[in-house]
């Protein structure tokens, strides 16, 4: 028997830009309806995992910019829920000195007055053990960055969301969206009406717009997500405060490496290639390309002398990128009451509360709180398939 409700905004896919949205929705006395097509919790899309890394190490001036919230914002649900979800590692960045990523995120971090230490050879083993510098490598770190608690995030703000009144509806997967002055929403077990929609669906972004008239350039990729042993047990521990760390560029990689310290697995360090093979999201394990894995053992073995430079767990996450690896934030171009969230490119969990405060700003008609030209679909208009 199907059910029809009606809300003042929908949110359709829960993950951690979904579920923020929901969250400030909430928080704004909005009745808001939060749609998942699988059961929740789950690890098929891009928001599972037990860390992520949070930094303001960026080339682009906005991203810091938003971050600077988003540190508070992380704080504020902290304090709220009484749940930890952050930890202080810092950052390690390293990168060819003449290098244009590795110079920009110095200098960006320098210009916006981040706290940082800059490393030298000579300082170097003494502050980062069990890591060799590549010769013509600089190093700086972002003190402030660290590592999130991503499941318990989400689980974190999905309670609190619940708790102001909101309603979480898993396994109903949309089959249709109608747009309008009233937006109807039809799943598998229900029809649902709101004021306004929100689409944040991760991998699944273009079939949802394909409902209403819109393809973004978008390329789903998986990506192999390995953990490696440490040779002595804690050399890269957390608790003997080692970093994450990011290499921008390397003798194996133009894309970037990064790592976290062993935490959630004893004695394994996740270290991750920045980038995948493209994939169905709904067939995403028929990828089976291992070729980031190959250039990960290359590296270890060259960079962390201290681990197996063979994978001891290997799980997959999938990345949603676009052309320019910048998100898309924007509204429907004819249905202004329809808003997505898209294209987060494996950059976007640690923006999570500031991502959603700016997908409700936006769903509710607000003026948004930070400037979100990077973020349009007018920046690949010509790329952008309209069926209006």
């Amino acid at each position: 028997m199907s059910t029809e409700r009606e809300y003042e905004v929908i949110v359709i896919g829960a993950g951690v830009q979904g579920s923020f949205t929901a969250y400030q929705l909430a928080k704004r006395n909005k009745k808001t309806l939060l749609l998942e097509q699988f059961v929740l919790p789950h690890s098929r899309g891009s928001s599972h995992g037990q860390t992520r890394i949070i930094r303001k190490a960026y080339e682009q001036d906005f991203y810091i910019h938003m971050m600077e919230e988003c540190y508070e914002l992380w704080a504020q649900l902290e304090m709220e829920t009484g749940v930890k979800l952050y930890r202080q590692t810092g950052l390690l960045v390293m990168g060819p000195e003449s290098s244009q990523s590795y110079l920009a995120i110095k200098n960006t971090l320098q210009r916006n007055k981040v706290p940082m230490v800059i490393l030298n050879r000579d300082n170097f083993s003494q502050h980062i053990p069990h890591v060799n510098l590549a010769e013509g490598d600089g190093a700086v770190v972002d003190i402030t960055a660290g590592v999130l608690y991503a499941d318990r995030a989400l689980k974190t703000v999905q309670g609190q969301f619940q708790k102001l009144g909101g309603v979480i509806r898993d396994k109903e997967k949309v089959i249709d969206i109608k747009p309008g002055p009233v937006v109807t929403v039809s799943t598998s077990a229900g029809v649902y009406r709101a004021k306004s929609v929100v689409i944040t669906t991760g991998p699944w972004a273009n079939r949802l717009l394909a409902h209403i008239g819109l393809q973004l350039p978008l390329e789903v990729v998986k990506t192999n997500v390995c953990y490696w042993r440490e040779k002595v047990p804690g050399s890269y521990n957390v608790k003997q405060r080692f970093p994450c760390f990011m290499q921008t560029e390397g003798e194996e990689s133009k894309e970037q490496i990064y790592g976290l310290p062993s935490n959630e697995y004893p004695g394994l360090v996740k270290i991750c290639y920045h980038a995948g093979a493209e994939t169905d999201p709904d067939q995403r394990d028929r990828q089976t390309d291992r070729s980031d894995i190959d250039i990960l053992q290359r590296y270890i073995a060259r960079c962390l002398p201290g681990l197996v430079p063979e994978p001891a767990v290997v799980e997959s996450c999938m990345y949603t990128l676009t052309p320019d690896h910048h998100f898309v934030l924007d509204c429907h171009p004819v249905y202004r009451n329809i808003v997505f969230g898209a294209g987060f490119s494996g950059h976007g969990f640690k923006f999570g509360p500031i991502i959603g405060k700016l997908l409700c700003e936006l769903s509710l008609g607000d003026v948004p709180s930070y400037d979100l030209s990077p973020f349009q679909i007018s920046r690949f208009q010509a790329k952008t398939k309209s069926a209006l």
